[in-house]
């Protein structure tokens, strides 16, 4: 068996004798650790919704999964007071039920800021969006959600945080937008570059008269990546 473990052992449960199947070599299986196929927070959480709206009660699926009856609570509730533009953002990702709880404390426009944070830096994670909450303005919180106090930090100290984290994710997406653009200008650059040097007379001449701008063409064009 590569994969359906879990499948194969509900159809030993209904005594099913034969199913068809799908014959694939040992470097084919679905990923790379054979036994797992692990679902998405979101897609969890329709399946669950899901089976619930056709009638099976929360505590027989936290019975048959073997969790507790809050951890299905909390995947089936996982998309109460989030806009959908945010859940969209974080359809795909892996990330705790416990992060929703940070989101909902935002009002949607801040939602989206922050989803599309936690998805540009790869970092789904609930820490960091804590740390984003921190950092956000009162007037983007919801009623209900009281602004966290840091110990040993004043308001002003606070309010300074709140415009350099504004300031940065500024900074951040402009970043990300023009990344594209930046990295093609780059590789035409280094193409440019290549023929230019290879260029016998011109490379003599640059030698001659600009030997530190020659030095510094040759290291862009003898960079592997352009991290170097």
């Amino acid at each position: 068996m590569l994969d359906g473990h879990l499948r194969l052992l509900a159809l030993k449960l209904l005594h099913v004798a034969q199913v068809p199947c799908l014959l694939a070599a040992d470097d084919e299986s679905f990923t790379y650790n054979n036994r797992v196929n692990r679902l998405c927070a979101i897609q969890e959480h329709l399946m669950i919704r899901r089976a619930v709206e056709r009638g099976v009660l929360p505590e027989r699926l936290a019975k048959v999964l073997c969790v507790d009856i809050s951890h299905i609570f909390k995947k089936l509730n996982l998309l109460d007071g989030i806009c959908r533009e945010a859940a969209d953002l974080l359809k795909d990702r892996h990330f705790s039920p416990e992060l929703m709880r940070v989101l909902r404390k935002m009002k949607p426009t801040r939602q989206i800021e922050c989803s599309e944070l936690l998805v540009a830096t790869n970092t789904v994670t609930v820490a960091y969006a804590e740390a984003l909450l921190v950092a956000t303005p009162h007037e983007l919180l919801t009623d209900d959600a009281k602004p966290k106090k840091m110990e040993g930090v004043s308001s002003e100290q606070m309010a300074r945080m709140e415009r350099e984290m504004a300031n940065l994710q500024g900074q951040y997406q402009i970043v990300v937008q023009s990344y594209g653009e930046d990295v093609l200008n780059l590789v035409l650059a280094r193409g440019y570059l290549v023929k230019l040097i290879g260029n016998g007379p011109v490379a003599r001449y640059m030698g001659a008269r600009e030997p530190e701008v020659l030095e510094q063409f040759k290291t862009i064009t003898a960079a592997v990546s352009l991290d170097q």
